[in-house]
Order: C-alpha cells, then structure tokens, then sequence
C-alpha cells in the first residue's frame, strides 16, 4: 500500500487548515463575547448615570415647586394690600373731593 506524497501532503494540509480555522474562530467567538459583555457593561453604566441625574431633576423640581408656591402665596399677598391700599387711596380721595 504505497500513499502518493501527494495526496499525503495535501490530507495533512487540508487537516492543518481545518483545526487552524477552528483554532481562529474560537478565538474570534471568545472576543465578541468580551466586546458583547464590555458593551453591556457600558450601557448598564450610562442607565444608572441617567437614573441619577433624573432623580436629581425630580429633587430640584420639588424645591422648585416650593419656591412657585411661597412667591404665589407673596404675590396673593401683594395683591391683597394693593387693592387694601387703593380703597384707602379712594377714600382719602372722597374726603378731600368732599371738603
């Protein structure tokens, strides 16, 4: 039973090319799977950053909900002695259209 060198060369070749290839995708598939887990990482990251600037907005919009209601609360105020100013104004100006 004599193997032509041939064919030989060519069994071991196409043998060699096969576990090379193998070899290559493995390695190939290990490094998707760190990039894959390395942006999912990233992405978990940039939600909590978001989860936290969003609850600070909601703590500055309760203060500056605070705020809205103490001025409009002063500004009721105003309003009422303004128009207390003007009825007094009114009846001084009566008393001295009187006199």
């Amino acid at each position: 039973m004599k193997v032509d060198v041939g064919i030989l060369i060519g069994l071991v070749g196409a043998i060699f090319g096969i576990v090379m290839g193998y070899l290559n995708w493995r390695k190939t598939s290990d490094k998707d799977i760190q990039i894959s887990a390395i942006g999912q990482g990233e992405l978990r990251a940039d939600i909590k950053y978001i989860r936290r600037s969003v609850e600070a907005i909601q703590v500055d919009m309760k203060v500056q909900e605070k705020r809205h209601g103490e001025l409009t609360e002063r500004v009721t105020r105003v309003e009422e002695k303004a128009a207390s100013a003007h009825r007094r104004i009114d009846g001084i100006e009566k008393r001295l259209i009187e006199e």
